[in-house]
């Protein structure tokens, strides 16, 4: 029996981390009540007694609560920002790159990635990698999410008419000061000398994103087609349970894709748009910002440290 506690339960993320875990024989779940959550004993006590603790916090919360088991035996994933680019904490991106799978399995503190940063790196790491973008390439990444992407507020923004913020909008772009926290994360973790600008969108429907990255192969090492792109990708993650490159996104039959396109799942589907006598090429991720990009990522990652099937308890 694994004990997992999650610090911060009752956020969004954490509510999904729950939702996997609830039904798992193998898993003791801990929760604290509210009047106990911002015990620091309390919390302490749980972190003591845990194998595993998935920190659901904001960012400075995340990090008292890492000192607080700073000489506890307790493993810690945190689905928080701070630490993601921290050298000393893995980062929980199993599908990345070769080696972060062991990487995450044999480590006592992971770093959980973010969503939009999910689907950038997923399409620009492996690229970057096979030398095929080069580190200094000027990079711009769309994305758009849905509203439970940002957290209590903004889901009580588009639900319930009458609260502070509410709104009846479609859509919205936001992070227009272009200094948003992920943006660190994506150069970081891409291996990326030039900071890509970060658009971020969200719209009215509950769950799912679209994160896409418009591409130049003027950009490109000289010589670099779609078709290599695309090989690229699908040999990064071929064998993968959660990603997935599609065959015909090189094809004109995709007429269009939805924001919903995986929701509801813990899936991670890639897709290489082109038109080659342009030069144009549109890389595009369709993933649950609460799946993959939260909650899903977190499980994935507490069952690689704990010795579990990769995907017990996620949504396939």
């Amino acid at each position: 029996m694994i004990r997992v506690f999650v610090d911060g339960g009752a956020g969004t993320t954490g509510l999904e981390i729950v939702e996997r875990l609830r039904d798992r024989p193998e898993i003791a779940l801990s929760l604290l009540s509210d009047d106990r959550r911002k015990d620091d004993k309390a919390r302490g006590d749980a972190l003591a007694a845990a194998d595993v603790a998935v920190l659901c916090l904001p960012d400075d919360a995340a990090r008292a609560a890492a000192r607080m088991a700073a000489d506890l035996a307790v493993r810690i994933i945190d689905a928080s920002t701070a630490h993601r680019t921290d050298p000393s904490w893995a980062y929980g991106f199993a599908e990345l790159a070769p080696g972060a799978r062991e990487a995450i399995a044999a480590s006592s503190r992971v770093s959980n990635p973010g969503c939009y940063p999910t689907g950038f790196l997923a399409l620009v790491a492996p690229l970057v990698r096979a030398g095929l973008v080069p580190a200094t390439a000027p990079l711009t990444v769309h994305a758009t999410s849905g509203y439970s992407g940002g957290g209590k507020a903004m889901i009580a923004a588009f639900e319930e008419a009458g609260s502070a913020g509410a709104t009846d909008t479609a859509f919205r772009i936001y992070g227009l000061a272009l200094g948003h926290k992920h943006v660190p994360e994506m150069r970081v973790h891409a291996g990326l000398g030039v900071a890509p600008i970060f658009a971020p969108a969200v719209a009215r429907t509950y769950r799912g994103m679209i994160v896409e990255v418009p591409l130049h192969l003027a950009l490109c090492r000289d010589g670099t087609s779609a078709r290599d792109i695309h090989a690229a990708l699908a040999d990064a993650y071929q064998g993968s349970a959660l990603v997935s490159v599609a065959s015909r996104g090189i094809e004109p039959a995709l007429a269009a894709l939805t924001i919903e396109h995986v929701a509801g799942t813990d899936r991670l589907a890639l897709f290489v748009f082109a038109d080659e006598t342009a030069g144009h090429v549109r890389l595009v991720a369709a993933l649950d910002n609460l799946g993959k990009g939260a909650g899903g990522g977190a499980v994935q990652n507490l069952n690689l440290m704990v010795g579990l099937p990769e995907t017990a308890g996620l949504r396939l």
